[in-house]
Formats: structure tokens, sequence, C-alpha cells
């Protein structure tokens, strides 16, 4: 593998990194924050004709094309614009699912729209006993029809379409339906609206192979992580420039060496974050037989680090860091978010005890 961003891979995350400076800078994602579903048409058609809306899906589908690598890039991006609305729930987590489980025919007809910007999706997979393990799924399709509640489920009042991870496997239903009932439920980042769903004999489509389920959700998994990155260094770039520039005692506070070593750590662990996160997207695209460890890994490490940022962030802030009128809260929210959604960092370290203890069994068998 190579250890650093290729030529194209570098111009991609300039460019992105450009683009969401100018669409939406943060009074952009205030107000849209303060709408009912902080989407809004007109910047979703603009991320369709930069192609981030299709940036992984084959090109037979009209996407781009492009690897887990640079939606990764991407979302990096995105995540330090703290981009509202539905592009990781539509791209990175319900399109990431449907590719991996769909079949030829369903990729075709659910994910062409989205790479077109012509649709949005979501995934709903959480329920009462909020676990992120497929297994753990209660809800089943009885008859062709589904019914049941999801919880917390993503930007679901502006999806046009809804993967739905059910106890007999994983199904799409029409997100209009008049059997679906949508409630709006508390969320932590405001930029990010979250839902209960009740289905009511709702009639559903079985996706292809939900063997994928895994891997689809590993690629979500690795967005999520690469977005998170983009948070933690807007965050230590903006706490760095306030200690560069807030004196006390008649000089900046950044040449207190308590505060330096505050914001060193904060360095340390948004680095590590993205080390790990590039290393999962390359394993992912190269199917690496450590791709699955290598992505809970790295979300171990920035459900932890994303926390560990935030909290030094506003330390160094003092008092102005808990103001309304400062950024770094809404940045924190995203953060503590994130920091549970696709499973928290006591979740991945039981996973990687099992894909370890697993490959280690097979081994043995194999001997």
């Amino acid at each position: 593998m190579q250890f650093g961003l290729s030529e194209s891979q570098e111009i991609l995350k300039d460019s992105a990194r450009k683009f969401f400076a100018g669409e939406c800078p943060v009074s952009e994602v205030r107000r849209l924050m303060e709408t009912e579903t902080a989407y809004d048409p007109d910047l979703w058609r603009k991320l369709a004709e930069q192609g981030y809306t299709g940036i992984i899906f084959p090109e037979e589908y009209g996407g781009v094309g492009l690897g887990k690598v640079e939606l990764i890039l991407m979302m990096e991006e995105a995540g330090r614009a703290l981009l509202p609305g539905p592009l990781f729930s539509t791209v990175a987590l319900a399109g990431a699912v449907l590719d991996a489980v769909g079949t030829a025919e369903q990729k075709r007809k659910y994910l062409t729209p989205i790479c077109r910007g012509e649709a949005r999706s979501t995934l709903a997979m959480l329920e009462a006993a909020a676990s992120w393990d497929p297994k753990d799924a209660q809800i089943e399709v009885l008859n062709g029809k589904l019914t049941g509640e999801k919880l917390f489920v993503p930007d679901a009042l502006v999806a046009d379409a809804i993967v739905v991870v059910a106890r007999n496997g994983v199904f799409v239903v029409d997100a209009k339906d008049s059997g679906i009932k949508t409630a709006a439920m508390p969320a932590m980042d405001l930029t990010r609206k979250l839902y209960s769903v009740r289905f009511d004999s709702v009639p559903v489509e079985k996706l292809g192979n939900a063997d994928g389920l895994a891997k689809g959700l590993d690629v979500a998994t690795a967005a999520l992580v690469g977005e998170m990155v983009g948070g933690m260094q807007r965050t230590l770039d903006t706490t760095v420039e306030y200690a560069k520039t807030r004196k006390q005692f008649g000089k900046p506070i950044g040449a207190f060496q308590a505060v330096q070593h505050q914001c060193a750590d904060m360095y340390l662990e948004t680095e590590s974050s993205r080390s790990a996160v590039y290393y999962a997207a390359w394993a992912l695209q190269e199917n690496a037989p450590d791709a699955a460890v290598a992505v809970s890994i790295a979300k171990m490490y920035a459900s932890d680090a994303c926390r560990t940022v935030g909290n030094r962030g506003i330390q160094i802030h003092g008092g102005m860091g808990f103001t309304w009128e400062n950024d770094l809260h809404l940045y924190y929210r995203r953060a503590k978010a994130s920091e549970t959604a696709l499973g928290d960092a006591t979740f991945h370290r039981e996973r990687i005890a099992r894909l370890v203890i697993d490959a280690g069994a097979a081994v043995a068998q194999g001997a």
C-alpha cells in the first residue's frame, strides 16, 4: 500500500474542502439546523453536480466509480464543514448497504436516482434495545409486509426509500407509503435530524444478499470515522488559533505549557484517528483479510478521541467555549452523536475480540 495520498486524491480532498467552505459556511449550517429537516434542495443539487452523491457507486448506475479512500476523503471535508442534511445517510449509510446487498437490478433501481441527486435514502436499524448488531433485530417481515418500529433513523422525513434491517433479511420500503408514521426524536446533533419510524403492514422489497450487510455497514462506519476526523481537525484548528490570540497575564495562552500539552494531545488523537481510518478505507477497497478489524479499530479509537478532542477544545476556550454564539459546541454535539452511532468504543472492542477469536479458530481448524 502507499503511505500517502495520490495526486488525484489530493486534488479531490482540496476541491471538496473548497466546495464545502464556499457552499456551506457555518452561517448556513446554523440556518439549516433551525429548519425541520436540515435539508436544502439547492445544496443537494450542487452535491450531485459535484458527483458526491455517487462517489463510490459504479458508473453503470450513474456513479463516479471511485474507491473507499476517496469516500473517506470527501466525508472528512464534509465533517470539517459540519455539513447538515442527508449526504451521510443517503450515500455512506443506505447507499453502501444497497451496494453491498442489492442485486444488479435493485442497484439500478435505487442507486441510479441517488447518484443523479434525484432521491435520498436512509437506514433503519436501531430498535428499543439500541443494538448495532444486525442479529439483534426483532421486527420481522411476514407475508411481504413489515410491521414494527425503528428508532433514531437519520433524515427519515426527507428520504424517498428506507433500507430496513429486519430479523429475516434486509428490505427496502417506500418512505412515502401511507402505512409509515414518522415522528421527530431528540437529537444531540442539531444538524442531523433523527426520527422514530413506525411501519404498519407496509409492503417491502427484499434485497438480494443479506450476507453483504456487514461489509456495507463497515463502509458506513469508515465513512463516519472520516467525518469525525474532519470535525476533530476543525476543532483543533479553531482551538490553536484561539490559543494564539487570547491573552492572559499579558501573553497569549498558547505560550503556557499546560495549554500546549492540551493542543499536542488533540493533534495526536486527530492524526491517529486519521491514520486508522485511511488504513481501514484502503483495507476495504482491497478486500484485505483484516478489513473488518481495521474498521472497528478506527471506530473504537475515534469514538474516544472525538470526545476527548471536543472536551479539550472547549476547556482551552474557557467560558467562551460554552456560549451558543461559539461554533465549537456544534462540533462537540456532532462528535458526541457520532461517538455512539454505528457502535461505540465498547461495541467495537467486543467486535474486535470476536473477529480475532473467530480467525484463530478458523486457523486452528485448518491446521
